[in-house]
Order: C-alpha cells, then structure tokens, then sequence
C-alpha cells in the first residue's frame, strides 16, 4: 500500500514539475502556444499588467497584490492540508502502539500491520494522501506565478523600492527575508507533528530556507519578491489557521 502511495506522489510531482519547466526564457505573448501558457502563464500574466496600469506602472506592487491573490485563492487547499496533518497527528499514538505490536518483518505480521493501519484511519477517517494532495494541486498555480514573472518582459524593466525588478537585489535583502520567512513557515507546519522528530524533515527545515536564499540572490527581484509576499503570507496564514486547532486541542485535553 505505501509503495502505491509513493508511485502516485511521485508520478505527480514529475507531472508538475515538468508542466513547469518548459519554454522558460520565452517571453510569453498572445501568441504562446500550448496548454500551460495559454490557460496558466498567459492569464496571470495579464493580470500582472493589469494590476500594473492600474497603479501606475508599478510592476512591483502588482507582483505584490497578484501573489496575495493567488494564496487567498489557495487558502481552502491549505487549510484542508493543516487539517490532515493535525489528524494525522492525532492518531500517531494508536498508530505506534499497532507498530509495536506488528514489529515483525515477516509477510503475514506485515500484512496484519497494514490492515489495522488501515482500520484506524477508516475509524478517524484520516486520508493518508489528504495532506499531500492540496500541494501537488496548488504546484501548477505557483509555478504559473514563477513563469508569469520570469516571462512578462515589461516586468524587467521597471524598479521597486530600492531594487529593479530585472536585476538581482543589490543589498540582498529580498533573499535574506525570503529565507527566513520560508524557515518559519516549515517551522509553524512541523510543530508538534511528527515530522518535527525526523531527522530527514529536520535537515529539510534547514536546507529549503537556504536554496531559497540563494536562488534569491542570483534571480531577478521581481522573483525574489514574489518568494517574500508569499513566504509572509504563509507564515500569518499558519499562525491563524493553527491558533483555533491548538485551542480545540488544549480545550479537548480539559475535559
């Protein structure tokens, strides 16, 4: 059952990622052919201008109020994956004690192993791939977002604040913030799960935060920003969309 679970995740995340990684140095246009430019890149992209004219030209608060949308959009996806991961939580002590119980490697104490797991999930009703599932659906629309601003060529040649949209940050503010908000963000979800005893979900609580620092620093700002606003916005979703669970829990634990 795990190795199905496995073939599934990966053969989706493949999909996604190679959905995301074709025609990225061309400009995208009316002309742009293909599925993927035409119903994801190309309309945000247009939004992005839209937004741009409204306010002047500025390209960078565009970036800003688009990225916000975007993850309002996305909140019901994360919601419900904050939701599995908690009811996930929930039942690991159940869970280790059928473990223990079924420590045996041999095929028929595995197979006993796998059922009981089963039954306990059916008996919360937990869905293993609950949690997964919301970020290989919200993928696409961020990697769209990643195109649409690596692709609108009016982008690299306006300024924000104090950086220019097509350049790297030259004070490389943007990749410091955009590192540290991505490792509160991880630091938030993993927290009191038990991803945070795992030794592999430990090193990636470091390692994320610092491939995004770097790629921050040698991508254009347009980009960098787009990775802050959004990191941000993570960070305040979780705290709020956690707050009102860890309630329900310490209020459960009362009675």
């Amino acid at each position: 059952m795990r190795k199905k679970y496995f073939l599934l995740v990966t053969l989706i995340l493949l999909l996604a990622i190679l959905s995301g990684c074709t025609q990225v140095n061309e400009p995208i246009t009316p002309e742009s052919e293909g599925f993927w430019n035409s119903y994801f890149v190309y309309p945000l992209s247009k939004v992005i201008i839209y937004f741009a004219e409204l306010f002047n030209e500025n390209y960078g608060l565009s970036i800003v109020i688009v990225t916000i949308l975007a993850r309002l959009i996305l909140v019901p996806l994360n919601v419900k994956q904050l939701k599995s991961s908690k009811a996930m939580q929930d039942v690991q002590p159940e869970l280790k004690e059928i473990q223990k119980k079924y420590s045996s490697k041999d095929a028929n104490t595995q197979q006993k192993l796998q059922q009981e797991t089963m039954a306990l999930f059916q008996k919360h009703g937990v869905n293993p791939l609950a949690g997964c599932l919301p970020i290989f659906i919200q993928m696409p629309i961020l990697i769209a977002m990643y195109h649409a601003i690596m692709r609108t060529e009016q982008i690299s040649t306006h300024s924000f604040l104090w950086f220019e949209l097509g350049s790297p940050d030259p004070i490389f503010l943007l990749p410091l913030i955009a590192g540290g908000a991505t490792f509160i963000q991880q630091k938030l979800m993993m927290a009191g799960s038990p991803a945070a005893n795992n030794p592999q979900m430990a090193v990636m609580l470091y390692v994320m935060p610092i491939m995004i620092a770097v790629f921050a620093i040698f991508f254009p700002a347009a980009l960098a920003l787009y990775w802050v606003v959004g990191n941000i916005f993570m960070v305040i979703q979780t705290i709020f969309i956690r707050k009102p669970m860890m309630k329900q829990v310490v209020g459960g634990d009362k009675k």
